[in-house]
């Protein structure tokens, strides 16, 4: 398996993507650490994996609260005897469908300082016992890609996790830990079956692609799963492209 014998802490792990990437990474061996803050969606994740024979823990964390982020690696990495795999997958709060023009500028900023807060604080944790361990992976998800319309401050949310890869990629290379983005196009299935716009999106995203079809949590948790392991040793500082072709390199 990819990750036996690999720790591995999901923050965000009782939403949709963050149950996938969890899913898949036990199937391959790890010992999965799911974080969040609603403690009933994490146990529901974490009992399905129990169920199909792996290991999960569950525990209440705010990743954008500084104590709580670096107690917990502590944990982790004390409970499990290091610290293998870090991806944070918490919603932003992004605002999406109004332009830019008519936006508040709480609404635009709030992505930004969310998703830069909490992937400073959770790679920071994550870096202190890994660079003592000489290894590890921290993974990150989005990429922003060619502009699109109405998206309020998620692509500039993305660029700016974009340029904080690269700075940690650079700086933590030397001891051994790659830092990896999964840049997604869009997943349908996160949409809610009742949204009202969730044909139209869906036939959007497929539309810009390639491939004429979009990416599945599964995909995204099995590329996931590879960017962790060591067949992707010599990925560090780069995006894996899990677009289908809707973004080209």
């Amino acid at each position: 398996m990819l990750l036996e014998g690999k720790s591995a802490v999901i923050y965000g792990g009782g939403g949709a993507v963050g149950g996938a990437v969890a899913r898949a990474f036990a199937a391959q061996g790890a010992r999965v650490y799911l974080a969040g803050r609603t403690l009933a969606s994490l146990e529901t994740v974490a009992g399905g994996i129990r169920s199909a024979g792996g290991t999960a823990h569950t525990s209440r964390v705010d990743a954008l609260d500084e104590k709580a982020v670096d107690d917990h690696a502590d944990f982790v990495a004390a409970d499990a005897g290091s610290l293998d795999v870090y991806f944070n997958l918490i919603s932003h709060g992004d605002v999406q469908g109004t332009p830019l023009a008519e936006m508040s500028l709480e609404d635009f900023e709030r992505p930004v300082v969310t998703a830069v807060r909490t992937m400073f604080l959770t790679s920071r944790a994550a870096a202190r016992h890994m660079i003592r361990q000489g290894s590890g992976v921290i993974l990150m998800f989005g990429g922003y890609g060619d502009p699109l319309p109405r998206l309020g401050g998620l692509q500039v949310a993305f660029g700016a996790l974009e340029s904080l890869r690269r700075s940690l990629a650079c700086e933590l290379g030397p001891h051994g830990i790659r830092v990896v983005t999964l840049q997604t196009g869009g997943i349908p299935e996160v949409l809610p079956e009742t949204f009202a716009g969730r044909e139209a999106i869906t036939a959007g995203i497929v539309g810009r692609t390639m491939l004429g079809r979009a990416a599945t949590l599964a995909d995204v948790g099995n590329v996931a799963a590879f960017a962790a392991s060591e067949h992707a040793r010599t990925i560090t500082a780069s995006a894996i492209n899990i677009t289908c072709g809707s973004v080209v390199d």
